[in-house]
């Protein structure tokens, strides 16, 4: 699924105009009858209507759903803010489809405006601006946003939040911005949708199909997608009938400092249930008791200290190389890592304490080979690239460092977004809110890891991994539920998450 800018969905509407033929008016009214029908399965018509509509297209959309309700039985309240003067040609139509209606309350507000009474059983629609906005909202539009947030009516957006912009915020006023409930937006979700600070604005999503041009989607070359399910089952390699563990592998684990032997044992499990035919733990040799018992099934290289992983050993004979859970940041740990990094020759993952200490020695990053794939959580990116004080901008400094690195860059997060050494990003649909606990990013590491020494390229390790690994954490908290859900239950469900992808849909 194609992820559009702004400038993108306005390119899409005239594609559409253009070559289906319909008029824009015509299209309008399309958008607008789908609308409605949601609007209609969600609330009966004994529900009192409230349509704040702007000056713009999206005030055009909201001029004709309540025409509409209107038409189905409701009872519709509208205001059309028209403070300069000037609507656009759809806007403008639909302004004169409602002045002649009976019954129906319209409203043309140029100056001043008293907000009407409302309930809780109430619905607002929000039509003031979609997503050609550009600015914060300011003056008259500002109170008016804050007004609606502080009324008890649920508010439904048409498109975008008014006040919220499509894909970059960092400068916006979040006191400007309509807290929607519901967002019911045109043809496909925008990317300010799939960052953490936008959602309390967004609500609930629900993308509605007007039927845009196919042929003119296909023509628009996004740069960001997100995964879709087909695509996954795509990239499963079959596996042969005379497979055996030296054909399925062999991955290396750097991995847990005294103390920290959980992480190991998360990675480790993981990357076994992954399929991975083999598995070496490099460690402390305080670990060794802990790893025999819990992860009988794997090889253990310990290290000459008893505590922290302080020396580098021969890469040569392994398929894939993970280095960072649970490995701690002492200054001979850091010098061993360096060493991993600069001589393994194959396909490597750098997690959790392996970015901290690249974090705090930046000049390292120059060694890291072209391919290798980074799983940094938003602090451990932001120790790599520098702070970011909002999500997309902290999403660009992943794609430049992919870019410039020539590697892949995994930012974890609700929706995981990875970026790419061309400069795309591929969002990640799986994964649930019970997967925020200790752990979970030891299991990525490993599924990735076992993915990578398998034979799958980088590119489709990540892609692949982190679907499956969501799709086990979604399969998890069926059984468990979010809140008591722990990095174990996702492990657990891998088994479930690969037959899942390997049935026929």
């Amino acid at each position: 699924m194609k992820i559009l800018t702004s400038t993108q969905f306005k390119a899409l509407d005239k594609y559409t105009i253009e070559h289906e033929p319909v008029s824009s008016i015509d299209l309008m009214e399309r958008a607008a009858k789908a609308l409605t029908q949601e609007i209609m399965k969600r609330w009966d018509k004994t529900t009192r209507i409230i349509a704040f509509a702007g000056p713009g297209n999206n005030g055009g959309d909201a001029l004709a759903v309540s025409r509409l309700l209107h038409h189905a039985g409701y009872a519709v309240h509208t205001y059309l803010f028209n403070i300069t003067g000037r609507l656009s040609n759809d806007c403008l139509a639909n302004k004169k489809r409602l002045e002649n209606l009976s019954g129906l309350s319209f409203t043309e507000i140029s100056s001043q405006f008293s907000f009407p009474e409302l309930n809780k059983e109430d619905v607002i629609i929000d039509g003031l601006f979609g997503t050609g906005l550009n600015k914060p909202l300011e003056g008259g539009y500002a109170g008016l946003v804050k007004r609606i947030n502080a009324c008890p009516a649920t508010t439904v957006s048409i498109d975008m939040p008014s006040g919220l912009m499509g894909e970059d915020n960092s400068a916006n006023n979040p006191a400007a911005i309509v807290r929607a409930d519901l967002t019911l937006t045109i043809q496909l979700p925008k990317l300010a949708f799939f960052f953490p600070e936008n959602q309390p604005y967004v609500g609930e999503v629900q993308a509605i199909d007007i039927q845009l041009s196919q042929e003119g989607l296909e023509n628009i070359d996004s740069s960001i997608t997100m995964t879709e399910e087909p695509q996954i089952r795509k990239m499963l390699k079959p596996r042969s009938p005379f497979a055996h563990k030296g054909s399925m592998g062999h991955a290396l684990l750097v991995s847990g400092q005294y103390g920290m032997a959980g992480a190991t044992v998360l990675a480790a499990k993981a990357c076994l249930r992954s399929g991975a035919g083999k598995l070496t733990v490099h460690t402390p040799d305080m670990n060794n008791n802990i790893l025999q018992c819990s992860v009988p099934e794997a090889i253990l290289s310990h290290d000459i200290s008893d505590m922290i992983v302080s020396k580098a050993i021969s890469t040569y004979n392994y398929d894939a190389l993970a280095i960072g859970p649970g490995l701690g940041t002492h200054e001979e740990t850091a010098e061993a890592v360096r060493t991993f990094i600069r001589n393994h020759p194959g396909e490597m993952v750098l997690d959790a304490d392996a970015l901290n200490i690249l974090a705090a020695h930046p000049e390292w990053k120059a060694d890291i080979p072209q391919d290798a794939i980074l799983t940094p959580h938003p602090k451990e990116l932001d120790n790599l690239v520098g702070t970011s004080q909002d999500s997309y901008s902290r999403l660009s400094k992943a794609r430049e460092l992919a870019i410039k690195l020539q590697l892949y860059v995994v930012l974890k997060g609700h929706y995981t977004m990875i970026c790419t050494p061309t400069g795309r990003v591929f969002i990640n649909p799986t994964g649930n809110a019970g997967m925020a606990t200790a752990g979970s990013g030891d299991v990525l590491t490993g599924i990735l890891t076992a993915l990578l020494a398998r034979g799958y390229s980088a590119g489709e390790a990540c892609r692949l991994g982190v679907y499956l690994h969501g799709l086990a954490g979604d399969i998890a908290c069926e059984e468990w539920g979010e809140e008591s859900m722990v990095a174990s239950d996702i492990i657990q469900a891998i088994p479930r998450a690969f037959k899942k992808l390997k049935e026929k849909p």
